[in-house]
């Protein structure tokens, strides 16, 4: 498919976003990428339910409490 770039940018036809709520565009080299944000991805989950300890540290030094290793 080719669509012509106007003073206003280029048009994505509907029918190819179908269902489709968000995207992310980013440009690489000389590709603009579209791509469907898919709002159900755990990592958007991170910190809903924080676990509350007596740790004062574990934002800075994460991985010391996850893997159990010295920093």
């Amino acid at each position: 498919m080719k669509a012509n770039v106007t003073e206003h940018g280029a048009l994505i036809p509907k029918r190819m976003l179908k269902g489709v709520k968000e995207v992310e565009i980013k440009k690489e080299d000389n590709a603009v990428i579209v791509l469907q944000v898919d709002k159900n991805d755990p990592i958007f989950q991170l910190g809903r339910n924080p676990v509350d300890c007596d740790v004062s540290d574990a934002a800075e030094n994460f991985d010391k409490y996850l893997y159990r290793k010295p920093l």
